[in-house]
């Protein structure tokens, strides 16, 4: 399983894992998760535009590793999820049954660790399964 946000950083993850798939002849999750932002049922224009917006970002992003999944022979599922990234992604490994989960990460560390937080963190700490974290390059 190949977790994607759809950043630069994300695509180091993408390569390593398609590697991994390929020596193991593995099939493929490309997941992308949506973060959920308390939508109202009500619709005043704007929540639908960014509800497309934000699909269209996940689907971009899953394209991505689809195309590089498919120019490796790799089989790739796409799959988008709503949620909690760290809470979804750790859901979705344990149905699947999924073998490993790679995912990238910024590598933050003091201040903005602690503020942003850390999908890749959470999932390592919580995760049943091996998580492999390929480290993107902070951007300036």
């Amino acid at each position: 399983m190949i977790t994607t946000d759809g950043s630069r950083n994300a695509r180091k993850a993408i390569d390593a894992g398609i590697q991994l798939a390929k020596l193991a002849g593995a099939k493929l999750y490309a997941v992308y998760v949506i973060v959920s932002a308390g939508y109202t049922p009500r619709d005043f224009g704007w929540e639908a535009s960014l509800r497309e917006s934000l699909e269209l970002e996940a689907k971009k992003a899953i394209n991505f590793v689809e195309d590089a999944g498919r120019a490796a022979g790799i089989e790739v599922e796409p799959v988008i999820l709503e949620g909690h990234p760290a809470d979804k992604i750790l859901e979705f490994s344990e149905q699947e049954s999924v073998d490993l989960i790679v995912m990238g990460t910024l590598g933050r560390t003091g201040l903005d660790r602690f503020l942003l937080g850390s999908v890749a963190e959470k999932v390592i700490r919580h995760s049943k399964i091996p998580v492999m974290v390929v480290k993107g390059e902070a951007e300036k």
